[in-house]
C-alpha cells in the first residue's frame, strides 16, 4: 500500500499535475497505519520472550535488550544505505511508472527488498526452530482482551507507573523529532520547500538526503551504544541513572535545533535564500543526529529492561506490563502526529515548536527517572 500510493491514487482519481493528491495519502496513511499496528504487535512478544530467555536474571534482561536495540540498529543502517542508493530502482525496472518517479520508485523498491527478507527469515525461522507445542490447561479461565489490559493496570504497582510516566515524557520528546527531521534539515537548515520552485525543491531535497545521511550516522552511534549500555549502567550507578541523564542529552540536543536554525537563516540573509547552509551548519546538523544516538540507544532498551525486571519481581505478567509500556509509546506518537501541525502553525509555522517542547519533555523525563524510579 505505501509503495503503491501513488499508483493506486492515479487509479482511483488523482491528476498527475495535482499538487496535492489526496487519494495517495489516504492509501500511503492506511499502509503506514498497518505497517505500525504489525510492528508494535511483534515488539512486545519479542521483548517479553527475551525476559523469559532471562528467566528473571535483571543483568541478562538489561543485556538481552541491548543487544536488541543494537540489532535493530543494524536493521537501521542498512535500510538507510538502501534508501540512499539513488539507482535502486533498477534492480525492479517495473517500480517507475507515469505516476510513480524516481524517488517514489527506489521507496517501492525498498519495500519489495524489505518482503523478500521478511519471507526469507520466516520460512528459516519456521523450519529449523522446534517449538514444543503449548496444550492449553482445562482449567485456565478465558479473559477478554481489555479485561486482560485493565487487569494488568489494577495489580501494577507504584514503580510500574512511574515508568509508564517516564516513558510517555520521553517519547513526547522523541517522536517530534523521529517524526520530521528530515522535513527539518530540508526546510530549515538548507532553507528549501518542497511546494516551491525548482530551485526550492532542489534545495529541500538536497537536506532531505543530508537528513537521511544523519539518520544512518545515528543509527551507527545507537549501535555501538548499545553494545555499551549494560557496562554504563553499571558505572554510573545503575540503569534509572543512566536513562536521566541521557534524556538531559536529549534535552540539550533539542535545544540546539533552534541555534542551528538560527545559524542557518542568518547565513542565508546575507548569502541569498538558495545560498543553502555553511560546512559548519551542516556539520552541526549532523552532530546533533549522530549525539541523538546516545540517548536513543538506551532509549531502545533500558524502559523495557525496567519493564521486565519490575513484572517480574511483582509478578505481574511480563507480556501484559510490556504491551501496557507500549501504550506510553503509541499514545505520545498519536497526540504529536495529530497535533504537531496545528501547534507549529500557532508559532509561526516550522519544526522547531515540537522540538522545543521535546526540549522540555526531555529534560523532565530525567529528573523524573533519577527521583522517582526504583
Amino acid at each position: 500500500l505505501i509503495g503503491y500510493a501513488a499508483d493506486l491514487g492515479k487509479l482511483a482519481g488523482d491528476k498527475l499535475d495535482e499538487t496535492v493528491k489526496v487519494r495517495a495519502i489516504w492509501f500511503f496513511a492506511l499502509g503506514f497505519w498497518i505497517l505500525d499496528v504489525a510492528n508494535n504487535t511483534l515488539q512486545g512478544p519479542c521483548r517479553a520472550f527475551l525476559a523469559d530467555l532471562a528467566a528473571g536474571d535483571a543483568r541478562k534482561t538489561r543485556t538481552a535488550n541491548a543487544f536488541f536495540s543494537f540489532f535493530m540498529a543494524v536493521g537501521n543502517i542498512l535500510g538507510y544505505a538502501a534508501g540512499s542508493y539513488t539507482n535502486l530502482h533498477k534492480i525492479f525496472p517495473f517500480t517507475m511508472t507515469k505516476a510513480c518517479d524516481v524517488y517514489c520508485a527506489n521507496l517501492k523498491s525498498c519495500f519489495f527488498l524489505s518482503i523478500i527478507l521478511l519471507l526469507v527469515l520466516t520460512v528459516v525461522s519456521l523450519y529449523y526452530v522446534k517449538d514444543k507445542q503449548w496444550e492449553k490447561e482445562d482449567t485456565d479461565v478465558k479473559t477478554p482482551f481489555f479485561g486482560e489490559i485493565l487487569g494488568a493496570f489494577n495489580v501494577m504497582e507504584r514503580p510500574m507507573w512511574m515508568l509508564i510516566i517516564v516513558t510517555a515524557l520521553n517519547w513526547i520528546a522523541w517522536f517530534p523529532f523521529l517524526l520530521f527531521d528530515t522535513d527539518w534539515m530540508g526546510r530549515e537548515v538548507y532553507g528549501g520547500d518542497s511546494s516551491g520552485n525548482e530551485s526550492s525543491k532542489r534545495l529541500y531535497n538536497q537536506g532531505v538526503h543530508a537528513g537521511a545521511l544523519g539518520l544512518m550516522i545515528n543509527a551507527i552511534v545507537l549501535g555501538f551504544m548499545s553494545l555499551g549500555v549494560e557496562w554504563i549502567g553499571r558505572k554510573m550507578g545503575g540503569a534509572k541513572r543512566l536513562w536521566g541523564v541521557v534524556n538531559f542529552i536529549l534535552a540539550v540536543c533539542l535545544a540546539m535545533t533552534v541555534l542551528v536554525t538560527k545559524l542557518a537563516d542568518a547565513h542565508r540573509k546575507t548569502a541569498g535564500v538558495l545560498a543553502g547552509p555553511t560546512g559548519g551548519v551542516r556539520a552541526g546538523a549532523l552532530t546533533l543526529f549522530a549525539l541523538l544516538g546516545i540517548p536513543l540507544a538506551v532509549t531502545f532498551s533500558i524502559p523495557f529492561a525496567l519493564a521486565s525486571i519490575i513484572s517480574s519481581s511483582s509478578g505481574a505478567g511480563q507480556g501484559l506490563s510490556l504491551g501496557v509500556l507500549n501504550l506510553a509509546i503509541v499514545i505520545p506518537q498519536m497526540v504529536v502526529s495529530l497535533g504537531s501541525g496545528p501547534f507549529d502553525s500557532w508559532f509561526g509555522g516550522g519544526n522547531l515548536p515540537g522540538f522545543v517542547v521535546g526540549a522540555i519533555a526531555a529534560a523532565l523525563s530525567g529528573v523524573v527517572a533519577i527521583t522517582v524510579l526504583p
